[in-house]
């Protein structure tokens, strides 16, 4: 970075913008395996927090490797820019006022501490979408697992890249056993009792 940068102060906050919008800013980061719920509850999530009134926004793998993450492949340096990338766009959303939902593997525990310390530990919410591998498999939506174990994608977690399971995340949601509106809802319980 360079020693002549200088942070510019502007007259409205990051206060005054969650003041506005009459709501506690946060990130409510989902990481979990390709197939495992991600992001159909995070879109769950978002719409019913849409549907109380809130101002939120959603940041979902696939729709932000096509834009401003497009010049990244899946190594793990790349996979760690990713997340460095959306770790700054989720905090300037949140900065912004907004409640903020991603969705994204992140299948590294140091990246993810990475997101938690740009985001800020008050602000961040881990959520662990948990589904057994298998399940994943056999979901498949993609069919990105077929196209992994015949070759034709690597590095892809699960198959032939690591994913590392949250040692303590905020909230464990089970999607093998619960549909994807009952998960969204254990979350929403969540921001309520945290005053969210």
């Amino acid at each position: 970075m360079s020693n002549n940068l200088v942070a510019h102060l502007t007259s409205v906050g990051a206060d005054r913008r969650a003041q506005s919008k009459k709501q506690r800013p946060v990130v409510i980061w989902l990481t979990g395996l390709s197939g495992a719920g991600k992001s159909s509850v995070a879109n769950a999530l978002e719409l019913k927090l849409f549907e109380a009134g809130k101002h939120t926004y959603l940041l979902d793998g696939d729709n932000v490797r096509m834009g401003l993450c497009k010049d990244l492949g899946f190594e793990d340096r790349d996979r760690e820019e990713n997340i460095r990338r959306i770790s700054e766009v989720a905090k300037l959303l949140m900065d912004a006022g907004l409640i903020v939902i991603t969705a994204f593997i992140s299948p590294f525990l140091r990246d993810r501490v990475l997101a938690r310390n740009v985001i800020g530990e008050d602000s961040f919410i881990e959520v662990f979408v948990d589904a057994p591998l298998s399940e994943c498999k056999r979901r498949d939506p993609k069919g990105l697992y077929k196209k992994a174990e015949n070759g034709e994608i690597k590095n892809f977690t699960g198959i032939d890249s690591v994913y590392e399971r949250p040692e303590n995340p905020d909230i464990q949601i089970n999607t093998l056993d619960n549909d994807i509106d009952s998960c969204a809802a254990q979350v929403l319980e969540y921001l309520l009792r945290k005053g969210i």
